[in-house]
């Protein structure tokens, strides 16, 4: 009796404990009111639209805004979307935008002080600080940069340890979110950009654009909102009807940092992909995966949970065309089924490795002047690719394999574990440099007089 009464009570203490470390399940940014500020997030923590504005640094200035979601994927107030909504097409009426998403990962929120926040905020600052840089060298106006954090619950605890054990019920969660409110949030978006676009007087000049980014399982919860519109993409392509011309994604692009789902979820993109194996020159990337070979959590516990939850389902091996030679290659479903899709080699299309050790007397990041030099440089050499090509972004190289199709668009990059540590680590200032050039390359405008300007810059004519 005595050891039934032990247990009883160490299985209410459980029960308490777990409950009372619940993280709330809640939204945080509950005032409409826009707050403007040089430190938004520490004067106004509720507030759904946020201003940066520091006299110091004029170029740097951008929006950021909240939208949140709960466990059930829904929009935890409607009236949060639309303000945001309302607030961006006021602005893209006299302006265009450079609207770029964040979904968060695991163990992260829209809290005030989130880390995902502030390293949020220090990106828009300099991608700002670049369009200003740009600008001025091409003699186009800068875009407003407006950044759009999507909130969710990614930690379920706050117990340290225990919160490691959360990793599968915040899988799921993920891929309810990213079927819910989400899609009806980009897609929102995408027809600011679709509208601006329409009404503008020659559409080729139209410079709003929209780019997605989603971290961990925010790289699940936005690849299972657009994996269906990206195939889309691929079949409608952005031409005239019964043409093949430039693959279409959403938006101008999508970017998934450590995300945890199986590689199966990504086969009918890269199957596409590697069958039409030819791009032009204006093809621009569409989705880029990036995948640290040190994100143990998606490389040794994914597939281990993922063993397990597939073994009543059934698999065969399947033919796919090389990119390269023409010739089938065969695709073992049940391997691409429990592995994450970064670390599925046959998908794989690069590696992005350091160029050096950052020590302690390493600058944070490279100067706004180098940055937009580098932008003008790297988007030449992205329409030059080819396959086995060297792109240098600096304090990193991106390697293209030797089996990837030249400016395929659906980029599956392997990371040097110098430049992302492990699974949450995605602030290094080389990695962040290296995507905001993406972004930057990705939206720029179709308009070939812009182009000649910008490949002016390089050739000197």
């Amino acid at each position: 009796m005595l050891k039934k009464s032990v247990c009883n009570r160490f299985g209410f203490l459980f029960i308490v404990l777990a409950v009372t470390a619940c993280t709330p399940h809640k939204a945080y940014r509950t005032d409409s009111e826009v707050c403007v500020s040089s430190d938004p997030d520490m004067d106004c923590p509720e507030s759904t639209l946020q201003e940066y504005a520091d006299a110091a640094r004029p170029d740097a200035g951008y929006l950021l805004a909240f939208i949140e979601f709960d466990d059930q994927g829904q929009l935890h107030d409607r009236s949060q979307m639309q303000v945001v909504i309302d607030d961006l097409y006021k602005k893209a009426a006299t302006q265009d935008l450079l609207m770029v998403v964040f979904v968060h990962g695991w163990k992260h929120s829209a809290a005030p002080g989130d880390k995902n926040i502030r390293m949020f905020q220090k990106s828009l600052e300099r991608i700002s600080e670049m369009e200003s840089g740009i600008s001025r060298k091409t003699g186009y106006e800068a875009r407003k940069v407006v950044g759009i954090y999507l909130g969710w619950r990614g930690a379920s605890v706050t117990v340290p340890g225990v919160q490691e054990l959360t990793f599968w019920d915040r899988k799921n969660t993920a891929h309810k979110v990213g079927h819910g409110g989400v899609t009806e949030v980009l897609n929102r978006l995408e027809l600011i950009r679709k509208t601006k676009k329409s009404v503008a007087a020659d559409p080729d000049k139209s410079r709003t654009r929209l780019v997605v980014v989603g971290h961990s399982f925010g790289g699940a919860i936005v690849f299972s909102a657009l994996s269906q519109i990206l195939m889309t993409g691929f079949i409608d392509t952005a031409g005239p009807d019964g043409q093949i011309s430039n693959v279409k994604g959403f938006g101008d692009l999508v970017v998934l940092i450590n995300p945890a789902f199986e590689a199966l979820r990504f086969a009918p993109l890269s199957d596409m992909t590697n069958e039409r194996r030819r791009y032009f020159q204006s093809q621009l990337p569409v989705i880029v995966v990036l995948t640290s070979e040190a994100d143990y959590a998606t490389k040794y516990a994914f597939p281990a949970g993922r063993w397990f939850s597939t073994l009543l389902e059934k698999h065969r091996s399947t033919t796919r065309t090389n990119a390269i030679d023409g010739e089938d290659e065969v695709i073992d479903q049940r391997s691409a089924n429990i592995t994450a899709a970064g670390h599925f080699e046959p998908y794989k299309t690069h590696y992005l490795r350091a160029t050096g050790e950052r020590t302690a007397d390493s600058p944070d990041d490279e100067s706004v002047a180098e940055s937009v030099r580098m932008f003008f440089e790297l988007s030449q050499r992205w329409e030059d690719d080819e396959p086995g090509s060297i792109i240098d972004f600096g304090d990193s190289v991106l390697e293209r394999s030797a089996n990837s199709a030249g400016r395929n668009p659906y980029l599956v990059i392997e990371v040097d574990k110098q430049l992302i540590r492990d699974h949450n680590d995605i602030d290094d200032a080389r990695v962040a440099s290296f995507v905001r050039q993406l972004i930057l390359i990705s939206s720029q405008s179709t308009d070939l007089e812009e182009r000649q300007i910008k490949r002016s810059h390089v050739t000197g004519k």
